[in-house]
């Protein structure tokens, strides 16, 4: 399985190093027997450290935090890597990006499609893990109508159900209530022709969906198998390097159910690692591709760049 790294500035060319914000894209490649899997960059985020850290101990959460060189009062920036599969038949998006109406430094999936030859009508399905903005709200173009016209929307049911539940807007709590607006109202549009599954379903031909609940109600992660490989494309199933890694089974202000989401990350770390099976993280560095390795501490994420 051959991995290759490319960073982009637009229109300064090849070989810049990635910075912060700005329209900045990277794109990693993975063979995978016939098919060929492609980690985009939507760009980076830009967190306050409550958003992930909210009540961790403070003297806990500083001895693990400074394992990995970060300060506790350090902004966070994670990558937004989008993940592609395309073979002859199917070019397959995990996710959206966050699209122009969540946060500057994200929304750059075009440029990158754009970059590696794809147009947006070429897309034939979008697979969604789950409907935070980062994932989803990119999944309309500046009119308000599907960017990815020609594609075949698919989710998980679980997921769907719950923000497209008019309920949900009252129950998620105020911090989470514009997350539940924009959800539903691009659900609405997308509602005609979407296609639910549910735990289990191989979705489409060596694509299978695996039940990771917890940081969303209904989050999906993907088993990807190409001859005798295969690749996991996490979602927000694992949103770190760091407290995730070390510490999985600590409960993260990030994640909408910490108790199920830190039981989840825990189950699944373990089978990473026995099986070293390599991952795409959707905020995991260096474009997300890489594998889990067991250390004495816990976990730790071994990029493949």
């Amino acid at each position: 399985m051959a991995v290759t790294r490319r960073h982009f500035v637009q229109g300064l060319g090849a070989g810049l190093a990635l910075v912060p914000f700005g329209r900045v894209w990277a794109e990693t490649r993975v063979s995978l027997g016939a098919a060929e899997l492609l980690s985009l960059s939507d760009g980076r985020m830009q967190l306050p450290p409550s958003f992930l850290y909210g009540d961790l101990e403070p003297s806990a959460l500083a001895r693990v935090l400074a394992e990995h060189g970060i300060s506790p009062d350090e902004p966070l920036t994670p990558e937004v890597n989008v993940t592609l599969l395309r073979d002859k038949d199917h070019i397959i998006l995990f996710d959206t990006g966050a699209g122009p109406a969540f946060q500057d430094g994200t929304g750059q999936l075009p440029d990158a499609l754009a970059a590696v030859g794809i147009s947006p009508e070429d897309v034939t399905h979008v697979v969604f893990t789950h409907c935070h903005p980062d994932h989803l709200w990119g999944v309309l173009d500046d009119f308000d109508e599907p960017l990815f016209s020609n594609a075949q929307h698919m989710m998980g049911r679980k997921e769907w159900d719950y923000w497209f539940d008019p309920a949900t807007v009252g129950s998620i709590g105020a911090a989470r209530e514009s997350m539940a607006v924009g959800a539903r109202r691009r659900l609405e549009i997308l509602a005609d022709g979407i296609t639910l599954f549910d735990d289990g379903a191989e979705i489409l031909p060596g694509v299978a969906a695996h039940a990771t609940f917890g940081h969303s109600p209904g989050h999906m992660s993907f088993e990807i198998s190409g001859g005798t490989d295969n690749v996991m494309v996490l979602g927000d199933a694992i949103t770190n390097a760091h407290v995730s890694f070390s510490e999985p089974g600590w409960e993260i202000a990030s994640d909408q159910l910490p108790v199920a989401a830190a039981r989840v990350r825990q189950k699944l770390l373990q089978r990473l690692s026995s099986e070293q099976l390599m991952v795409v993280g959707y905020h995991l560095p260096n474009g997300g591709v890489g594998r889990v390795d067991t250390v004495s501490s816990g976990y730790r994420f071994i990029s493949e760049n």
